[in-house]
């Protein structure tokens, strides 16, 4: 309880105390004969100068208690920042390693291997974009940002897709807080895995809007691909719909919400709405 609900945990501990003191009180009051007076005074008033110290602590924590509030964004020890590095350093230099050498072996001019190496560089891509997630956990918002696009914009236009940026954020801008940017990057980068994968688009559009009034930040992923199938066909969104309920989640996690629409120029415009301060 302590670690979980100080003020409650302190507020009991007063009552307690106060209960104590009383019960003193009370035994002070109704000590039997002299002469268990006379022997047991001073281990009672030991024991009251006992309790009135440990009263005198506890009223001195209590404002401090009262105060608490959870963490708005937990942070992780020194020891899982350093297993979560090593993680992420095994992944790169040992898995990493055998897809490079799996991706050497494979002829992309033959239709059938075409294929295995277009899947064996998405599971490449995927790879080190956990690994940067992991190492990048404590980095500004439009860094982050900046080392995915990085990341995905050479295997984009691989797949003959021109990508577009528009993220820069103004001086003024207040930056989302550790939790919801790592939301908001995983949901560019779903958007974008799904854009690469299902949409048959030639152009994707990246955006990132901080909106003052409402304290939030707009990130929006357009693509003029195919498009959202019409009701009654969700084809599309069925094959990628582990990844629309994540993106989801996320953003309900941060405290925003996330909305499908259809582009201006066809093809599907996803975007998140979340504030820069994600709710208790």
């Amino acid at each position: 309880m302590f670690r979980t609900r100080p003020p409650g945990f302190a507020v009991l501990c007063v009552g307690l105390w106060l209960l104590q003191v009383v019960l003193l009180a009370i035994a002070f009051r109704w000590a039997g004969s002299a002469a268990y007076f006379m022997h047991g005074f001073w281990c009672e008033l030991a024991l009251f100068g006992a309790t009135a110290g440990l009263g005198a602590l506890l009223l001195l924590q209590l404002p401090r208690a009262l105060r608490w509030r959870p963490r708005l964004n937990p942070r992780a020890s020194a020891e899982v920042l350093a297993e979560r590095r090593r993680i992420a350093r095994d992944l790169h230099d040992n898995l990493g390693a055998q897809l490079v050498c799996a991706l050497v072996l494979l002829d992309p001019e033959r239709p059938r291997e075409r294929e295995i190496h277009a899947a064996l560089e998405k599971c490449m891509l995927d790879m080190r974009l956990v690994v940067d997630a992991i190492d990048g956990a404590g980095a500004p918002f439009a860094d982050r940002l900046a080392q995915l696009r990085y990341r995905i914009e050479p295997v984009l236009a691989r797949r003959g897709i021109r990508m577009a940026w528009e993220v820069d954020p103004p001086l003024s801008a207040v930056l989302p807080n550790a939790d919801s940017s790592t939301h908001l990057v995983a949901i560019v980068q779903e958007a974008l895995s799904n854009a690469l994968q299902y949409a048959d688009a030639t152009e994707v559009q990246v955006s990132a809007r901080y909106l003052e009034g409402a304290q939030s930040w707009c990130i929006e992923v357009s693509d003029n691909g195919k498009g959202i199938q019409p009701p009654g066909s969700f084809d599309r969104l069925a094959a990628a719909g582990r990844g629309m309920a994540g993106m989801s989640q996320r953003a309900r996690l941060a405290g925003g919400e996330l909305l499908v629409l259809r582009g201006e120029g066809g093809g599907t415009c996803i975007r998140a709405v979340v504030p820069c301060i994600t709710p208790v």
